[in-house]
């Protein structure tokens, strides 16, 4: 055989083993690389022409530096130009809106957001800044209504049912399996329907976490849960890529024989973690070793938390009695919020929709403050709030921050959220797609 036909076929041959060692790449069933897509794109206008935003202060959710007096150039629903205000050639014919005194943030992405029979509850979290959010486990179905209403919505991304057994916690929203089979053929299931995310609920073992976790990445979906009586760690190394509530991480954070207590509490009964949660939190300790054992090892294994503190927050009230259990517990999943971050971990923000001291649609920018509270700049919360979300998504290569290139889904405020993050609260205008949301 000539040389070079040799070499040839050597190449052939180890390309052929690489194949079979490492697998074929995500396929969406018709042979194609799956691609995490909002279910409601095709529905979203586009914008049509240029638009320049001038002179506001930018924040990019980068975690650079603010732009002052800055411009972004928007083009066919796209951002075109970022830069200063006179270092930027503003297209002729582009239509100026004037940001003097504003500050233009990315849209903010929502991790955990429920609709809950709310009627318009997308529409009105839309018109507060939120242009994406993540239903972590309800039927796809749920939303029909919401895209049918004539009104803006944000961009949804939906995970369809989450994955449980029974007795399911919440039956409605809930597909139960009964052994790892059931549970990769759901995942298959709601791959197929469009799903962009796999949620495991917490009455699943670390042994179906694993074989969901392994559909899910083969079909180039993550996956996240809601952990109470499977310790994190364990769903962590079963291959979890994310994790919802701070209270997911309970047991990591007892002695086992506390926190089997706990466990048995609850898998005898859904509703025993309502208050048992709080008498559980009440006793963690959050700067003693196991503490530091989990914040070390989330950040070795890249996991992405939603901590999503305002579905638990506790204020005391003058004309009721001090329930102490659930302040010290609540101050307790703030300061772990806290220890994580600066530790390295990856915190999102999610919103939980409904809370208990926010009012309707504002639930998101309570998070945010409630980060704040925790010890978290402002300038982290916002690039948890855009970036950090959109790499949990994996939609980073299109939106989540103010660069050249990506999606022009954009938010305008009155004040500067980097000095009061509350100031995430004023907002003026909100573009969708390039298209200024009415």
């Amino acid at each position: 055989m000539h040389f070079l036909q040799k070499i040839k076929t050597i190449i052939a041959f180890c390309s052929v083993a690489f194949v079979l060692s490492c697998g074929t790449p995500p396929t969406d069933g018709d042979g194609k690389p799956n691609v995490i897509k909002e279910i409601n794109r095709k529905e979203i206008p586009v914008g049509k022409g240029t638009i320049a935003i001038t002179g506001a202060t930018i924040i990019d959710g980068t975690g650079a530096d603010p732009v002052l007096n800055g411009c972004v150039i928007v083009e066919n629903g796209m951002i075109k130009e970022v830069g200063k205000l006179g270092e930027v050639t503003i297209p002729g014919g582009a239509k100026i809106v004037d940001g003097k005194g504003l500050t233009l943030l990315p849209g903010f992405i929502d991790s955990h957001f429920h609709l809950d029979g709310v009627k318009d509850l997308p529409a009105m979290f839309l018109q507060n800044g939120v242009t994406s959010v993540r239903d972590p486990g309800a039927w796809i179905e749920a939303y029909d209504g919401e895209r049918k209403s004539g009104k803006p919505i944000p961009r949804l991304f939906l995970a369809d049912p989450h994955i449980d057994m029974f007795p399911p916690a919440y039956p409605k929203d809930a597909y139960v399996v009964r052994d790892a089979e059931e549970a990769v053929n759901q995942v298959n299931k709601m791959a197929d329907r469009g799903a962009s995310v796999i949620k495991v609920y917490f009455r699943l073992p670390s042994g179906i976490i694993r074989e969901v976790c392994k559909a899910a990445h083969s079909r180039g979906l993550p996956v996240t849960g809601h952990l109470e009586t499977t310790e994190a760690m364990e769903a962590i190394n079963a291959g979890l890529d994310g994790i919802e509530h701070i209270t997911s991480f309970g047991l990591s954070l007892q002695p086992q024989i506390e926190g089997e207590k706990y466990r048995q509490l609850v898998l005898a009964d859904n509703n025993a973690r309502k208050q048992g949660r709080y008498d559980f939190w009440e006793k963690v300790n959050v700067n003693g070793p196991l503490a530091d054992t989990l914040a070390h090892f989330l950040v070795r294994k890249g996991t992405f938390v939603s901590p999503t503190l305002g579905a638990f927050e506790y204020q005391a009230a003058p004309d009721l009695p001090l329930d102490t259990a659930r302040l010290t517990a609540f101050g307790n999943m703030k300061a772990l919020t806290g220890k994580l971050k600066k530790a390295g971990v990856h915190l999102v923000v999610g919103s939980h929709s409904m809370i208990t001291y926010a009012e309707m649609g504002w639930a998101y920018q309570r998070e945010m403050e409630l980060f704040v509270e925790s010890g978290i700049s402002p300038k982290e919360v916002i690039m948890a709030a855009t970036m950090e979300n959109a790499r949990f998504f994996r939609i980073e290569d299109k939106l989540g921050s103010i660069e050249k290139g990506k999606i022009a889904d954009l938010v305008l405020v009155h004040g500067n959220p980097l000095q009061d993050i509350s100031a995430t609260r004023k907002v003026l205008k909100v573009m969708l797609n390039g298209v200024w949301v009415k």
